[in-house]
Parts: C-alpha cells; structure tokens; sequence
C-alpha cells in the first residue's frame, strides 16, 4: 500500500525555492497588487533594457541595437 503523499517528505528543488522566494520579495515590494507589480516590471524593464531575450536562432546575429537579423555570412559564401 502506497502512503499519501502528505505523509511522504517531498522533494526540494534549491533552484525552485530561490524563484519563489524571489517571487515573494517581489509581491511584497508591490503591496501585493498586481497592477502595482506590473507597472514596476515595466519600468525596470525600460530602464534596464530588454534582459530576457531568446537565444539566436541558426543563420542570425545581433546588431550593434541589439535587435536581431538574418546573418549574411552564409549569403557570402554562397556567392564565393
């Protein structure tokens, strides 16, 4: 038989734990308003620059602005 799952020490992710806590701190800063919490993500955002980006796909590169282009090096040696 199989015990419950409350009876059951469960695993704990570090990683996890630091995202929540993180989280938490967060909240707390905004009173817990969401309205608040977004408005202060987007500032920080704006102040600091767009941080969370997705990896470069095949075939692209960043430009000086930090926006991202299809790449010409395969273009040149295409026509080498």
């Amino acid at each position: 038989m199989t015990k419950p799952l409350r009876e059951i020490e469960r695993w704990k992710d570090p990683i996890v734990a630091e995202v929540r806590k993180a989280r938490e701190r967060l909240f707390a800063a905004a009173g817990y308003d969401l309205e608040e919490f977004c408005r202060r993500l987007h500032e920080s955002l704006q102040h600091e620059g767009p941080g969370l980006t997705r990896p470069l796909r095949m075939g692209e590169r960043k430009t000086a602005k930090g926006r991202t282009k299809p790449s010409t090096r395969r273009a040149k040696k295409a026509r080498a």
